[in-house]
């Protein structure tokens, strides 16, 4: 083969990333795992992975779900080596993600060595390991220097999933915490291995559920009453047991000590503007799932905007009703190397908070703003300060709300309403919807009403009575209301209004549950 050839062919083979998740929350991925995700080509990703770190992927990564659950494999692990290796000959740049960390009782070592024989190129990302990862969401440090100085890792199950040939006795007599993954289908044969082996029914023993998700819980015993505990409290998978003096340990619930914990809520803002929501709720203890409904795409027919801007001195007003509106009207002066001294002579008026920030970021400060952040109250407020025979602009999104233009038009003002963005709808094909809101503990948040008309089209054939919506303003509540869903209010169209009212929910169920007690110590 020559040079040049083997050149081109190196050229067509892409790379593989095995990439640890971590244990669920979207945050304990690592930084460069991230990375990879918004830069992959093609995500391969297990059951564990939660649905809020597969939104990481950039909008055309392809996914392929190969997740695995205990007794049902739906697809093998050699197929998965296919998979892999297949990817990566087109060319592509491939995250296999895995829960957890890819090489603590993840079969990354089986997937490298394939690699590696085919002549793949890949890198292992680091995972934080449910091992470590759970037990620290649920108040339980593996280690403590009074308890415990050493920790064990065991897999409760074989390949093939029969129970595993685990030296019980080294266990038992071992000391430190124990923490068997995989293994709620063996609990009962677990700890009866572990008592053979005259470790006392009496050590503390705790199985973590779901953990570091918002429906996490714990169920705390002994070696000797766990299992039954366990089955009287139908744990499922994923869940890890964990076996020491450390399962006792009773000073550390910090996750559930936050206004928001135990709550799930969906985001439905575009990618762009829903980090800051995010990170609100998150501050306050709530697991989020963004998912983006709509998304913003300025227009493609450019004539009637270049028009407008290069008329811009004939206005004396221009309205904006969004923070996409600002964000694209800006970009387009940019692109025809127009800046802020275009609008030096314009009064700017500003829906709300969350676009006069938007705006402020511009160095602009708006010279109106309603006292109710909607299109009628801004409507009303303009049309009091307006000149008759004045021109306004209007560039928003290209469904706009005509009470805005009317009222301004009954004041004598001439109107142009210029679309110069597009609201266009999200898909996730592997969403469930249907699996996040089964629980009652899901949530689903609104800032327009084009995030419901979004969330609609992508629950698919989800029972929207199901859904309880907490929503920015009245507009955005009916239309979750016409949908069918469970509507809620904020007292104000501003985000800190939107997480107040969480908050409010929140404290209000907590209240509502008081002297309610968890049975056989269940968190």
């Amino acid at each position: 083969m020559s040079l040049e050839t083997d050149t081109q062919e190196n050229r067509r083979v892409g790379k593989v990333y095995l990439v640890g998740a971590g244990p669920s929350d979207v945050e304990l991925i690592t930084v460069k795992g991230k990375r990879l995700l918004e830069e992959a080509d093609v995500i391969v990703y297990d059951r564990l992975v939660g649905n809020g770190i597969l939104m990481w992927g950039g909008r055309n990564a392809r996914y392929i779900d190969v997740g695995k659950r205990s007794g049902h494999h739906p697809i093998p692990q050699d197929e998965i080596n296919q998979i892999l290796v297949r990817e990566a000959r087109k060319g592509q740049r491939v995250v296999r993600l895995k829960g957890g960390d890819p090489l603590v009782f993840g079969r990354g070592g089986e997937e490298a060595a394939v690699l590696e024989q085919a002549g793949i190129p890949f890198e292992i990302v680091p995972g934080i390991t449910s091992a470590i990862g759970v037990p620290s969401y649920l108040g339980i440090p593996v280690t403590h220097r009074d308890l415990a100085s050493s920790v064990h890792i065991v897999t409760a199950h074989k390949k093939d999933g029969s129970l595993p040939d685990i030296h019980y006795r080294s266990l038992a007599e071992g000391g430190g915490t124990i923490v068997f993954l995989m293994g709620v289908s063996t609990l009962g044969n677990v700890m009866e291995g572990l008592l053979r082996e005259g470790m006392s029914p009496d050590m503390p023993a705790a199985v973590l559920e779901r953990g570091t998700t918002a429906a996490q819980r714990k169920i705390v015993g002994t070696v000797g009453t766990i299992a039954g505990k366990a089955a009287r409290a139908k744990v499922q998978s994923p869940a890890i047991i964990l076996v020491g003096y450390v399962a006792a340990f009773q000073a550390m619930d910090w996750y559930e000590s936050r206004p928001l914990a135990g709550r799930k809520i969906l985001v439905t803002r575009p990618r762009e503007r829903g980090s800051r929501l995010a990170a609100m709720l998150r501050g306050e203890g709530a697991e989020v799932l963004e998912l983006p409904t709509i998304r913003i795409e300025p227009v493609t027919e450019k004539e009637p905007l270049s028009r407008a801007l290069a008329g811009l001195e004939t206005f004396s007003w221009i309205v904006f009703t969004s923070p996409s509106g600002v964000r694209v009207f800006r970009e387009e002066l940019k692109k025809r190397r127009q800046d802020a001294r275009s609008l030096a002579h314009l009064r700017i008026a500003a829906i709300g908070e969350g676009t006069a920030g938007e705006l402020e970021a511009w160095g602009f400060y708006p010279d109106l703003i309603p006292e109710q952040y909607d299109g009628d109250h801004l409507g009303e407020a303009l049309a009091a300060s307006v000149q008759a025979g004045e021109r306004v602009l209007i560039p928003r999104a290209r469904a706009g709300n005509q009470e805005l233009v009317r009222r301004l038009e009954e004041a004598g003002a001439r109107v142009l309403d210029l679309p110069i963005y597009d609201t266009e709808y999200e898909s996730f094909p592997w969403m469930d919807c249907e699996r996040e809101f089964e629980t009652g503990n899901c949530w689903a948040m609104f800032t327009s009403a084009s995030t419901v008309r979004g969330f609609v089209r992508t629950a698919g054939e989800l029972d929207l009575s199901k859904v309880t919506a907490l929503c920015i303003g009245e507009m955005t509540a009916g239309e979750a209301k016409r949908a069918g869903m469970r509507t809620f209010t904020a007292a104000r169209a501003t985000l800190r209004d939107l997480v107040d009212l969480a908050l409010q929910m929140a404290a209000e169920e907590r209240e509502d549950g008081e002297g309610q007690s968890n049975p056989d110590g269940e968190k």
